[in-house]
């Protein structure tokens, strides 16, 4: 009776994240709101609570965390991830400085102590990949001059989790000093022997790896993972990270191959994780941090704004393109998920996780909004700022009016 009772309750989530998908896809929409509004209405408080079917879910959510850090290893290799520190690095220091200090900040008025803190500060850092990439190809900005500033910032983040999961993972686990630092030490070395084994037999490990039937590639590229990711969590190093770096040392067809692959799993297993965070989240306690996050997301969408901005300009990129850099990077998601989710579950503070879902739903939803109008609405403003109609407008002709028509001008199509 128990094993019928999880099936159908399981059978039910996974069909209700389909229709939730199909909803969201026709109206070009990102499905991650949807998932965590499933995720309320079915857990502690909800609708619904579910019962049979928990414990399996929360596996479930725990591969999905693995599918997605992997899924995100593959799509860079190595040697991306050297030459992009090397190239990139100012505007990943601005990066963190402008979006993770709001964060830490908030936390902090909101005494919520300084391991809450460093908790908060990532999950106001760290953009959404997943959800960028689906709202260029969408906008058709793949090709853009900008977009590889974009994905630049993006690859920076995304290195820089490699350091910072085995930090919160020890800090929500009450290390000491000692403990900490020998855990940050291990995930240091780890990533640095994977990236050096990468860049130098990288073509070695991928032939050991791939294979011509697409059943075995699968199961070989899925066991490594998870086996990876098993043991870098019983190093007290995040399993999440150990996926990633799987991801990086596999490289050229066996990448495209495994990336194919595991898509629709990674979709379904991500989905089912971020309905487990939901179940954790009581809705009664989403209104009374509604405001704060409200606030923290306005603030933090004009930081990764101006942090776009800024990244373009130092690229020599256009005025328009600046501002479609910086508005198409405010989404975050799944990433601010996952380490929120390890504060909940380490049990932190209580009201982290309420916050961290009420900052994602807003920021999943204007991140594709503010990509599409941030451009327009940014030169429509100054436009009316130099109108020589208007009190202290520029003069038209005068030298600054004549060179930024020029330049508005020349931006027109990159």
């Amino acid at each position: 009776m128990h094993g019928a009772v999880l099936l159908i309750e399981f059978g039910s989530i996974i069909l209700g994240l389909g229709l939730l998908g199909r909803f969201a896809g026709r109206y070009r929409l990102s499905p991650i709101p949807l998932y965590l509004l499933a995720g309320l209405a079915f857990g502690e408080g909800g609708l619904l609570p579910l019962g049979a079917s928990e414990e399996f879910v929360a596996t479930g959510a725990e591969i999905g965390v693995i599918l997605l850090l992997l899924m995100l290893g593959l799509e860079y290799t190595a040697s991306d991830l050297v030459t992009n520190l090397k190239s990139h690095y100012p505007a990943g220091l601005v990066d963190c400085a402008l979006n993770a200090v709001p964060g830490a900040v908030a936390a902090l008025l909101l005494g919520w102590g300084p391991v809450a803190a460093v908790v908060l500060a990532g999950v106001t850092w760290i953009s959404s990949s997943g959800v960028i990439a689906k709202v260029l190809g969408d906008l058709g900005r793949v090709g853009n001059r900008e977009t590889p500033v974009i994905l630049s910032v993006l690859v920076l983040e995304d290195l820089a989790m490699a350091v910072y999961l085995p930090i919160v993972t020890a800090l929500v686990a009450g290390a000491g000093l000692m403990t900490g630092s020998i855990t940050l030490a291990v995930a240091l070395g780890a990533a640095g022997l994977v990236l050096f084994v990468a860049v130098r037999y990288g073509r070695l490990i991928s032939r050991f790896v791939t294979s011509d039937d697409p059943e075995k590639l699968l199961l070989v590229v899925l066991g490594l993972t998870i086996l990876v990711a098993g043991v870098a969590q019983q190093l007290q190093v995040s399993a999440a990270v150990g996926a990633f770096l799987v991801g990086i040392a596999l490289s050229g067809e066996v990448a495209e191959g495994a990336h194919t692959l595991l898509s629709p799993l990674r979709d379904l297993f991500a989905a089912v994780f971020f309905v487990f965070f939901g179940l954790h989240t009581d809705p009664a306690s989403i209104p009374p941090v509604l405001l704060p996050a409200l606030a923290l997301a306005l603030l933090t969408a004009v930081t990764k704004i101006a942090t776009g901005y800024w990244a373009s300009k130092r690229a020599g990129i256009s005025v328009k393109g600046r501002w479609r850099a910086g508005g198409a990077l405010v989404a975050r998601g799944e990433f601010s998920i996952v380490i929120a989710g390890l504060a909940v579950s380490a049990g932190i503070e209580p009201s982290l996780g309420p916050l961290a879902t009420a900052y994602v739903l807003i920021l999943v939803v204007l991140g594709p909004l503010t990509a599409r109008f941030t451009e327009p609405l940014a030169m429509r403003l100054f436009r009316r700022r130099d109108n020589p109609d208007r009190p202290g407008g520029s003069p038209e002709g005068t030298p600054k009016a004549a060179a930024e028509t020029a330049e508005a001008e020349a931006s027109v199509g990159d």
